[in-house]
């Protein structure tokens, strides 16, 4: 995503940052205009309910924003982090590897790739409360250490609800299993840091201040 050039991290990082935050304005913006006519006539059994008109609209505005921003903010932290392990580890980068245990999907991919050794999943936070999601990633980790590689999960944001933290303790389990790495929360900013030398969370917490002022 990144077509300028940018001499340090720091510069890499915040050029990211920016151009997914005009990204982000253009996309809601254009979804705020289509608003103006859509059909509301659901709008009834918001009423219905006990939600009134005004209320409602903003209820209609910030779930078109939030699913907007959700993906960004995840796609964002995922490619900067990225963005680390490049500026460490040159050769690394995202690649395939076939599913060894079934046909559905035919290929998994790793986020990032170090050293032909260490299988890096990039999660911004994980907050499904499927159960198949424990299957398919099992399935997942397992075709990697068939691969011969090292899983390794690091999620910045743990989810809230006990459904959600169930499944990720379940995950966890399934990755020291297969002799691999779960790191979340302050541990997964702090494997970013050691692994690349670069204090993604400093960074982006200047971000943040100078984007918020």
């Amino acid at each position: 995503m990144i077509k300028q050039n940018a001499s340090t991290i720091e510069d890499k990082i915040k050029l990211l940052a920016n151009q997914y935050a005009t990204t982000l304005k253009t996309k809601i913006n254009n979804r705020e205009t289509e608003m103006i006519t859509d059909d509301v006539s659901h709008y009834l059994i918001y009423a219905v309910l006990g939600i009134g008109l005004k209320e409602g609209q903003l209820i209609d505005s910030y779930q078109n924003k939030g699913r907007f921003l959700y993906k960004y903010a995840g796609s964002f932290l995922e490619e900067a982090t990225k963005l680390c392990f490049l500026e460490r580890f040159p050769t690394s980068g995202s690649c395939k590897i076939n599913n060894t245990l079934g046909s559905r999907p035919k290929t998994f991919e790793i986020d990032c790739l170090i050293d032909d050794k260490i299988a890096i999943e990039i999660k911004w936070r994980d907050a499904t409360t499927d159960g198949d999601h424990i299957t398919k990633e099992h399935t997942r980790i397992q075709a990697i250490a068939d691969a011969g590689f090292c899983p390794v999960r690091i999620m910045f944001y743990y989810p809230n609800r006990q459904q959600a933290i169930r499944i990720q303790k379940t995950l966890e389990t399934l990755y020291a299993g297969l002799a691999g790495e779960y790191h979340y929360g302050e541990a997964a900013w702090n494997y970013v840091k050691n692994k690349t030398t670069v204090d993604l969370k400093t960074i982006l917490d200047c971000i943040a201040l100078e984007n918020t002022r």
